[in-house]
C-alpha cells in the first residue's frame, strides 16, 4: 500500500494554537477520529487566519474553499491529550495556495498527523475561483518577519 508522504515546510510557520481532545472526539477504537481530527484542524486553521487578519469567508474580500486534503496520521491521540496545531503557509501562487498543519502532543513530542490543504478563493457572484490577492502573501510576510525578530 502506498502511503501519502508530507513534509511540513517549518520556515513557513505561521501560527501555534493549543487545543484538546475532547470526550466526544473519540471514536470505537479509543482515539482521535478521523471526523474529529478534521474539525480540530479547522479551528485552528480559522484561528490562524484571525492571526493573519483575516476570515476564512473573507480573505481580501474573497471566501477561500477547500480544494482538496490530504492527511497523514503517525500516531494516536486520547481523551484528555493536551495538543498544538502548527500552520505554516507558503507564499501563495496563481488561484490557489497551500495550508500545513502538524497536530503534535506537546507532553511528549509525539506527532499525532500531517495535514496538507489546497485552498482556493472564489468569486461569490461568478463561482470560480480568482488570482490570490497580494493582500495575503504580504499578510504571510509580515508575519514571518515578526517571527524572525
Amino acid at each position: 500500500m502506498e502511503r501519502v508522504q508530507l513534509e511540513f515546510p517549518e520556515v513557513d510557520i505561521i501560527h501555534h494554537h493549543p487545543l484538546s481532545v475532547r470526550i466526544g472526539d473519540m471514536n470505537y477504537g479509543r482515539h482521535l477520529g478521523h471526523d474529529a481530527l478534521i474539525t480540530l484542524l479547522h479551528e485552528a486553521r480559522a484561528q490562524a487566519f484571525v492571526a493573519l487578519g483575516f476570515r476564512e469567508w473573507d480573505v481580501a474580500g474573497y471566501p477561500s474553499v477547500v480544494a482538496d486534503l490530504a492527511v497523514q496520521y503517525r500516531a494516536e491521540a486520547k481523551w484528555p491529550d493536551m495538543l498544538e496545531v502548527e500552520t505554516a503557509i507558503p507564499s501563495a501562487e496563481a488561484r490557489g495556495f497551500c495550508v500545513y498543519q502538524r497536530l503534535h502532543r506537546p507532553a511528549d513530542k509525539r506527532t499525532i498527523a500531517v495535514a496538507r490543504l489546497n485552498l482556493v478563493l472564489l468569486d461569490p457572484e461568478a463561482g470560480k475561483p480568482v488570482a490570490v490577492p497580494s493582500a495575503l502573501n504580504e499578510a504571510l510576510d509580515a508575519v514571518r518577519q515578526r517571527r524572525s525578530d
